[in-house]
């Protein structure tokens, strides 16, 4: 069983940076792909923020364009989310999600809350 294990969320102001973790329990290659979602405000739905393919390509929502940046150090079996400039609308429960030819896993979140 696949195992996705989020952190470095946190409280920050309007304008701070943030870096999430995500690390796998088995080498992130293996994914076909390694994205992170966010819960939308309602709490019904995990949104897209961005995603990072097995041969690094990479794609972002709009509303994250020019300030996130998704990144994987394979050595140590993590896939990072550095994001910069925040806002309070960035403020949710950010989660891993990783997926292969049979599925897909999610991690269990990590909360970031954009806050003055």
């Amino acid at each position: 069983q696949v195992q996705l294990v989020e952190s470095g969320g946190g409280l920050v102001h309007p304008g701070g940076s943030l870096r999430l973790a995500c690390v796998a329990s088995r080498s992130v290659t293996s994914f076909n792909s390694m994205a992170w979602y966010r819960l939308n405000p309602a709490g019904n739905q995990r949104d897209f923020v961005a995603r990072i393919t097995r041969g690094t390509d990479t794609s972002y929502a709009d509303s994250v364009k020019g300030r996130f940046t998704i990144s994987r150090d394979n050595a140590k079996n993590t896939v990072f989310l550095q994001m910069n400039s925040l806002k309070p609308e960035d403020s949710a429960v950010y989660y891993c999600h990783a997926t292969v030819a049979y599925g897909n896993y999610w991690g269990k979140g990590t909360r970031v809350t954009v806050s003055s």
